[in-house]
């Protein structure tokens, strides 16, 4: 995913730690460069909004339970094999 134009921030890596700047984990610094990337990538952005949309809908229903970290690593795993897979057909 891609808008086509030169970032200094690559759109893969802007999708691949998008979870950690929503959840706020990582460095000011690196939180900088997605939040300038988001600004001016609008497909990010879309994929921002429904990240972040589907943590909230998962906060909100599973409050009491917070995922075991082995199962969230492999959900990430997951996202990341169908995301290159969507790039490669792409």
């Amino acid at each position: 995913m891609s808008c086509g134009k030169p970032h200094e921030t690559p759109c893969t890596e802007v999708l691949d730690r998008v979870y950690g700047y929503i959840d706020g984990e990582i460095s000011e610094l690196d939180c900088a460069k997605i939040k300038q990337h988001l600004d001016e990538c609008g497909p990010c952005l879309r994929e921002y909004g429904l990240e972040e949309a589907v943590k909230k809908l998962v906060q909100k229903h599973c409050r009491c339970d917070p995922a075991p970290a082995e199962l969230r690593a492999k959900v990430l795993i997951r996202i990341r094999e169908v995301r290159a897979t969507i790039e490669f057909a792409e």
